[in-house]
């Protein structure tokens, strides 16, 4: 039996939402905390224009955004744009750590394939092709039992959530990027940056 119905009205209008072993139930009631951090966090997401076309690698500025109110909270990595074998990873994670009873369930915020549009619009649809990670490659994986007996809730990024904030914004998103890559460059060349605490560059 599903437990869908739990997730609220106007997050299902915004995103794909699936679930794995009543995954919705086990995190509304064994971690109710967590739970409404996770619809707030949801809620104040927009996909921006100028995010998209400045791209960033595999820790895009979008997956920055997302994951910055969750690391507030003390939870852990999340992924909008990665290769198709991440989620390999990150299920086979949660399986290993539900095992151990370290977690009651695992959590995946990815996008919709239906975003592929609006990326190709902008001239980004190479970025986002389908090698990267998007809901349905991923649950296939579920399904197959990638996450073992852990159960996994899922949200995909639907076309809702995108928001065109405009030229001026793109431009100064863009004096920033750059401006922040010339210091991490410089931190390198005086060795004042760990190489943990580098970043890839957008593909």
């Amino acid at each position: 039996m599903s437990t869908l119905h739990l997730v609220p009205a106007d997050l299902l209008q915004r995103y794909h939402v699936k679930e794995w072993r009543n995954a919705t139930g086990v995190l509304s009631t064994a971690c109710p905390t967590e739970w409404i951090e996770l619809q707030e966090v949801l809620r104040q997401f927009k996909l921006l224009k100028s995010e998209v076309r400045i791209g960033g690698g595999n820790r895009s500025l979008i997956s920055r955004r997302i994951d910055a109110p969750l690391y507030a909270k003390g939870w852990v990595e999340k992924v909008f744009k990665n290769k198709d074998p991440f989620f390999d990873r990150d299920l086979n994670n949660f399986r290993l750590l539900f095992d151990l009873r370290a977690i009651q369930v695992g959590i995946i915020i990815t996008r919709a394939w239906e975003l592929q549009e609006i990326f190709k619009s902008i001239g980004k649809g190479s970025s986002y092709g389908k090698a990267t990670t998007h809901h349905e490659r991923l649950w296939p994986k579920v399904e197959g039992g990638g996450g073992g007996g852990c159960p996994v809730l899922t949200f995909a990024i639907k076309p809702e959530n995108f928001i065109d904030d405009g030229e001026a914004a793109y431009l100064a998103l863009k004096v920033k990027v750059e401006a922040e890559k010339a210091a991490k460059k410089a931190a390198k060349k005086a060795g004042l940056l760990k190489e943990d605490e580098e970043e890839e560059d957008e593909e």
